[in-house]
């Protein structure tokens, strides 16, 4: 390839960039309309974050009082999962270090373990923690609303059914 070819390829390119010049990245959206917008959705955001947290602060007060545990220890986050983890025979520290990254999934896996000791407590099969996975929501509401007892007695990783031995 010769001098003069490179040239004139660097022109045409040149000269066909220039068509694209007077094209900008910008928005002609007016800046308040913008932050308006940006304001509603995190109002929006914040309100259905605040309404999970009272819809799930409920159904665990619930569960909670199955338990014979004060009610009132739903409401308060992080130590709500603490008490959780508890029910269910797991360290409570959990919850805390499931605020840190990574150490997160491994806290995750002892509140499902929890969560499935907590069926089971309450008279649920073991596929029962299923739901706490993989749709929560309904793990909560049908914990919490069914008529199932707290089933004290009955160590955490026996089976419904069998009893256990002296």
């Amino acid at each position: 390839m010769s001098l003069q070819t490179i040239a004139a390829q660097l022109a045409y390119y040149d000269s066909y960039s220039d068509s694209y010049s007077n094209y900008s990245s910008y928005s002609d959206t007016d800046p308040a309309v913008a932050a308006g917008i940006t304001l509603f959705m995190l109002g929006f955001t914040l309100l259905i974050v605040a309404i999970a947290y009272v819809v799930t602060s409920y159904l665990l007060s619930r569960i909670f009082k199955k338990a014979g545990i004060e009610s009132w220890k739903a409401w308060i986050p992080i130590y709500n999962n603490w008490i959780l983890l508890e029910m269910g025979g797991q360290k409570g520290y959990w919850a805390v270090l499931a605020l840190v990254p990574i150490v997160n999934i491994v806290s995750m896996v002892f509140m499902y373990i929890a969560m499935y000791n907590i069926g089971l407590r309450l008279g649920k099969e073991g596929a029962f923690v299923l739901w706490a996975i993989f749709i929560p929501l309904v793990w909560y509401i049908w914990l919490a609303v069914d008529k199932s007892k707290w089933q004290d007695e009955k160590a955490i990783h026996i089976k419904p059914g069998i009893e256990k031995t002296a």
